[in-house]
């Protein structure tokens, strides 16, 4: 069987997903949801500020208590996450990065926690009413 070019070797696949998770970070980013899919529990959100490994755009496990049906994209909200972050090894990294051209030292997992739909409009109608 010949291997696809863009197969990863199957060490490198082992080390991903044998990659050990440590202790969530709880991080809070204001930002909005690009998309939700139901079935998964899951919602893309752009950040208005990155995160820690500088990306603004990231998917969230809902927790059972938030349902999707509840959840307005491009309503802005404010995000209470648990960051959790699994290092890959040295040799892993090394390989993605000179093979792949990837700079990748570790996996992510984001949880949301809990959000709060900001209210933006009433700040702006409020101001502009003021004048």
């Amino acid at each position: 069987m010949v291997k696809k070019k863009d197969e990863l070797p199957d060490w490198v696949l082992d080390d991903i997903k044998g990659a050990k998770f440590g202790k969530p970070e709880q991080i809070t980013r204001l930002g909005y949801i690009l998309e939700v899919f139901e079935s998964d529990k899951k919602i893309d959100v752009q950040l208005y500020e990155s995160v820690e490994d500088g990306r603004r755009i990231i998917t969230l496990d809902l927790p059972k208590n938030i349902n999707t049906a509840g959840c307005q994209t491009g309503s802005v909200y404010e995000f209470v996450i648990n960051m959790l972050k699994a290092p890959l090894t040295k040799k892993t990294v090394n390989f993605l990065k000179t093979e792949k051209e990837l700079e990748m030292s570790a996996i992510y997992q984001f949880e949301l926690q809990k959000m709060t739909l900001m209210d933006i409009e009433s700040d702006e109608s409020s101001t502009d009413n003021e004048e």
